[in-house]
């Protein structure tokens, strides 16, 4: 039986998803709508961009095309059956390979930024449609056989019954996301490292590269602030489960119902952020690789050196 503690908590996290997913999926039908219409109709040529792109806004509305399911079956409490294994199996592959794409636009931008002779050899879209290929594969694969090993169908839809520690969980922090984080922080800073070292010949390229400064930093801090809170909550309920406080476990879960909203919002801001990303890098692109072939024949070091000030634009 739930006391009057438990059903206000209940009754409160309903509220918070009407108030967030309500706005999430007002805003994010049509700005993914827009962002694949661009990608696919208005950027003709390939790139590794819209190759990533497109998959992310695969990702993103496929987690959009859940929120109304995870709202009803919140309020209503619905079993685990069928809709609810298969709405669930949306989630667990949509949100990592939302994560796993954003962290490889992170390594795409890096390497064009910090190694441009290079990267005409590591880059291409073909190898970046592959690696998103293998990803959804494996993705795909591992949730079937993840909910194939589940016998017992028991209790409520996104709501483990259990209170034993879950070590795939944990697994599924650390690399679905905190590894995928440092790799996104890192060269995030490595690429604003670069941008914020370079040398501007004139107020065009100076406007320009702040604004890749600014997307690099924006891009960074929504992916951090939707998927932290989140991912630590799942590890704070590890640690309850291992320490055995299930006293804590109903705070614990609430948090992890509330941590959830804000990382469904990312759905929505993804569109946004890169949308604006791939505007401007491009011709950033384009100009960065003059500077570095002007530096190789100056001073025939590694292209690994990041640009100095000594550089000629």
């Amino acid at each position: 039986m739930e006391n009057c503690t438990e059903r206000g908590a209940h009754g409160s996290i309903v509220v918070l998803q009407l108030v967030v997913y309500i706005p999430v999926l007002a805003l994010g039908i049509p700005l993914n709508a827009i962002a694949f219409w661009v990608f696919c109709c208005k950027i003709k040529r390939w790139t590794e961009t819209k190759v990533y792109m497109i998959n992310l806004i695969v990702a993103d509305t496929s987690l959009l095309f859940t929120l109304p399911f995870l709202l009803y079956f919140t309020k209503y409490k619905h079993p685990i059956d069928q809709l609810c294994l298969a709405i669930q199996n949306i989630c667990f592959i949509n949100m990592p390979m939302s994560i796993f794409i954003i962290t490889l636009i992170a390594i795409d931008r890096y390497i064009a930024i910090k190694f441009p002779l290079k990267a005409k050899i590591l880059r291409s879209p073909l190898k970046s449609a592959s690696i998103c290929g293998f990803l959804w594969t494996a993705m795909i694969t591992y949730s079937s056989l993840y909910h194939i090993r589940r016998r017992s169908w028991e209790g409520c839809c996104f709501w483990k019954q259990s209170l034993l520690p879950s070590y795939s969980s944990l697994v599924y922090c650390i690399c679905g996301y905190f590894i995928p984080l440092g790799i996104v922080m890192f060269c995030s800073v490595q690429v604003i490292r670069c941008l914020k070292q370079k040398m501007a010949t004139g107020p065009h390229e100076t406007k320009l590269f702040q604004k890749a400064v600014q997307i690099v930093s924006v891009n960074l801090c929504v992916f951090a602030v939707c998927f932290s809170p989140f991912h630590i909550s799942l590890l704070l309920r590890f640690a309850v489960e291992v320490a055995g406080a299930h006293s804590l476990m109903p705070g614990v879960v609430t948090c992890i119902k509330v941590s959830a909203c804000l990382a469904n919002c990312n759905c929505c801001l993804d569109a946004f952020c890169y949308y604006f990303a791939a505007k401007e890098f491009p011709e950033f692109s384009s100009m960065f690789p003059k500077c570095i072939f002007i530096r190789s024949k100056m001073n025939k070091s590694e292209e690994s050196q990041p640009p100095t000030d000594q550089v000629i634009l």
